[in-house]
C-alpha cells in the first residue's frame, strides 16, 4: 500500500485513473458543474440528447448549475437525468420523498425546484431507479443510447452509487452487476450517519436501491469528486490500488475517459 505515501505535490503521477488536484471544495464543484453545462450545450447544439447518470453525493456542482443554467437560459427538454440511487425502507419500498435522507426530495427541492419550469425537463425524463422493477432504468439507458457522462464520488470503501464492496466476486463478475436492491454495508451506513444523523448508525437505512456497475463503467465518461479527510486514502487506492471488486472504483482504472477531482483536503496524505 505504497500509494498511501504518495504526497499531494506528486498525486495524480502514474495514476491509472487521472486525479486532478485542485484547490478547496468549490472548485471541484465549479468543475463538475461546468462539465454539465458544457456537454448540454454542446448536445443541444447538434441537436442531440444529453443522458446524465447524476449522484446525491457530491451536491456542492447543484447550486452552480442551477444558476449557470438559469442565468444562461439554457434548455434541459432534452436531457436525461438519471439518478444513481435511493434509500428504501426494510420493506423494500422508497423512504418517504420527504424524509431529509431521500435523494428523490433533495433532486426535487434543490434542483428541479430551482430553475426556470420554461428550461426544465419533462418529469419523466427526471429517473430514479425503481424498487419495484430494477431493470428498467437499465433498459432506458439502452432505448437512449447509452450515458454521455457519469457524475459521483467515491465511498469509503470504495464503493460507485451504492454498488458495494464484494468479497465473493471477482472484479470481472462485479463489473457485470446491474440495477438491484441490496442491502448496505456497515462501513457505508456509519459514513453517512456521520453527516447526515449526527452519527447515528441505527437511523440510517439499511437498504438501497443503486444504478448498476455495469451501466457507470459504460457511460463514455466518469467524473467523481472527492473533497473529504477520509477521501486521502480512498483517491489513492482508486487510483494507484489493483483492480478488484474489495474496491469498487478501483474498476475505473480500465476505463477510457474517467478522471477524479480532488480538492486539497482529499489530495494530502492520509498518514
Amino acid at each position: 500500500m505504497d500509494y498511501y505515501a504518495i504526497p499531494a505535490e506528486t498525486l495524480g503521477q502514474g495514476a491509472k485513473i487521472p486525479v486532478y488536484p485542485l484547490g478547496d471544495s468549490g472548485e471541484v464543484f465549479y468543475e463538475l458543474a461546468q462539465q454539465m453545462v458544457e456537454a448540454i450545450r454542446a448536445n443541444n447544439a447538434a441537436g442531440k440528447k444529453t443522458v446524465f447518470i447524476c449522484p446525491v453525493g457530491p451536491v456542492g456542482q447543484y447550486p452552480i448549475f442551477v444558476r449557470l443554467v438559469n442565468r444562461d437560459r439554457l434548455s434541459l427538454k432534452n436531457c436525461w437525468f438519471i439518478n444513481m440511487d435511493e434509500y428504501l425502507n426494510d420493506d423494500g419500498t422508497y423512504i418517504d420523498e420527504a424524509s431529509p435522507l431521500s435523494f428523490r426530495g433533495f433532486m426535487a427541492r434543490n434542483v428541479y425546484g430551482k430553475i426556470d419550469p420554461d428550461l426544465l425537463m419533462d418529469p419523466a425524463q427526471r429517473v430514479f431507479p425503481d424498487p419495484a422493477d430494477p431493470g428498467r432504468v437499465d433498459a432506458l439507458i439502452d432505448q437512449l443510447g447509452g450515458v454521455d457522462i457519469c457524475f459521483g464520488g467515491i465511498g469509503i470503501n470504495g464503493h460507485l452509487a451504492f454498488n458495494e464492496a464484494r468479497e465473493d466476486m471477482t472484479a470481472e463478475e462485479f463489473a457485470r452487476l446491474g440495477t438491484r436492491v441490496l442491502t448496505l454495508n456497515l462501513e457505508t451506513r456509519a459514513a453517512n450517519a456521520i453527516g447526515d444523523r449526527g452519527g447515528a448508525i441505527d437511523a440510517m437505512p439499511k437498504m438501497a436501491v443503486t444504478i448498476g456497475i455495469k451501466q457507470i463503467l459504460a457511460a463514455r465518461k466518469v467524473r467523481l469528486g472527492v473533497f473529504r479527510d477520509w477521501h486521502r486514502a480512498v483517491v489513492r487506492q482508486a487510483a494507484y490500488g489493483p483492480v478488484t471488486a474489495h474496491f469498487p472504483a478501483s474498476l475505473l482504472q480500465d476505463h477510457p475517459d474517467a478522471a477524479i477531482y480532488a480538492n486539497a483536503t482529499a489530495s494530502g496524505r492520509p498518514f
